[in-house]
């Protein structure tokens, strides 16, 4: 498997900017690899939570994480913002591929860039649901067509 091209940013539709933290390094001078992933996390649910179809607490459907992939392409250090960009490339029935990418803040190329995939659950029995039709209305704008048939 060959590894992609970084993305540009213009390819993503929604930017959160994230400041890194004097803990985000490790002990090679750049952000640990394992808190890129709590960066995706974060411009997810920020998202969801803003556009009012993430209620965390009380909802009746959650988004579980199956699958997870970064390719790295540029260290991330601290003291550095990150402008971590969102789009969603696939809406199936019940599952959703965001993708994301990192990009230091000004650059044009994404530092990392990577995907996870949400199953959306019955909060009680974690069996698959459909999307609802609020979440989905509220991921269209991320560029996804929909892909029902992929499920």
């Amino acid at each position: 498997m060959s590894k992609p091209a970084p993305s540009a940013r213009s390819a993503y539709p929604h930017f959160l900017s994230i400041t890194t933290r004097w803990m985000d390094n490790d002990v090679y001078g750049h952000v640990n690899n394992v808190v890129y992933y709590s960066y995706f996390d974060t411009v997810v649910n920020e998202y969801l939570v803003r556009a009012g179809v993430l209620d965390f607490e009380h909802g009746k459907t959650i988004g579980l994480v199956v699958e997870t992939q970064c390719n790295y392409f540029a260290p991330l250090v601290f003291p550095e913002r990150v402008d971590a960009g969102l789009r969603v490339a696939r809406l199936g029935t019940s599952s959703v591929r965001y993708e994301v990418g990192l990009f230091r803040e000004g650059d044009d190329a994404a530092a990392a860039q990577g995907h996870f995939v949400h199953v959306y659950v019955d909060r009680a029995t974690r069996r698959p649901v459909n999307l609802p039709d609020a979440l989905r209305a509220a991921l269209e704008p991320l560029g996804a067509a929909t892909n029902a048939a992929a499920d």
